[in-house]
């Protein structure tokens, strides 16, 4: 699975909670997650959600580091 068209999605929003890394897609198509374990993404957890937030921004989303709310997880 890939990620969704920066065209449809353009502002990504990282959440970080103990377990994952929440990936928000947003848009005015409407709004897609992905959620990764922070087993895969190895090292730091908030070194990892960094260099997300880096690769996300230079593939052109406009990102944020987003707030844990229990209705995103």
């Amino acid at each position: 699975m890939g990620l969704p068209s920066v065209v449809r999605y353009p502002e990504a929003t990282v959440v970080r909670d103990e377990t994952r890394i929440l990936i928000l897609f947003g848009g005015p198509n409407g709004e897609q997650k992905m959620s990764v374990p922070l087993e895969y993404v190895g090292g730091d957890a908030e070194a990892a959600e960094l260099r997300l937030l880096a690769q996300l921004q230079q593939i052109g989303y406009s990102v944020k580091r987003g707030e844990r709310e229990p209705s995103d997880l």
